[in-house]
């Protein structure tokens, strides 16, 4: 399975539908989100969702060839430097976000974007209404899908939890991702968000 994302027009995402950072932060700094809307879930959807979570294997990239996977991974690391200087926590974030973002049917490249926009990679990023993380999720989602011991600030488990709700609100808008994108910002019926996280998507993380 392949990470290419095609060079696309933001009508065709539309149509398509079409993670530990070595940072020096200790202390959490706030993060420009949203706020997911906490809803109820029936049965079936948060049981699918809830196994998501809790299913943990470890991280690998997922390419065709090892070849191009040394290729994609040096260059998404060099675009990432700015955001995170450590060599080796550029290698095992990037492996952590091609991994479960693949694992859950996403666009990795897309969903870089997202973390830019959301967090600029900061794993301890908190939002003014306590978004957290990466991916700045909602606490509400842990008890909704997940287990009381998981920590969203951890990488792992925040990708996870941010590839699943993305995923399920893509579902709920029959792939139509700028509106899932809205809803997993809690800003639906604007397109703000989206076009930002579309934005940082085909203006830094594209790929051929």
């Amino acid at each position: 399975m392949l990470t290419k994302s095609k060079v696309v027009t933001r009508r065709q995402l539309l149509i398509t539908g079409s993670a530990a950072i070595i940072g020096m932060m200790v202390i959490p700094k706030p993060a420009l989100a949203g706020a997911q809307r906490e809803e109820t879930l029936a049965d079936d959807v948060a049981s699918v969702m809830r196994n998501s979570v809790n299913s943990v294997n470890p991280a690998r990239l997922l390419f065709k060839s090892q070849a191009e996977a040394n290729r994609w991974l040096q260059a998404m690391s060099a675009r990432m430097e700015r955001y995170v200087p450590d060599a080796y926590g550029r290698t095992r974030l990037l492996t952590n976000i091609q991994y479960e973002t693949m694992r859950a049917g996403l666009d990795t490249q897309l969903i870089l974007g997202l973390i830019e926009v959301e967090s600029r990679f900061r794993q301890y990023a908190i939002s003014n209404v306590g978004a957290r993380g990466l991916m700045q999720v909602m606490p509400f989602w842990v008890k909704q899908i997940g287990r009381a011991e998981h920590n969203l600030f951890d990488v792992r488990t925040n990708l996870r939890y941010g590839c699943t709700i993305l995923r399920h609100y893509r579902n709920r808008e029959n792939g139509n991702m700028v509106r899932a994108l809205a809803r997993y910002n809690g800003s639906l019926g604007r397109t703000t968000y989206s076009d930002a996280v579309i934005s940082a998507w085909q203006k830094h993380w594209q790929w051929t």
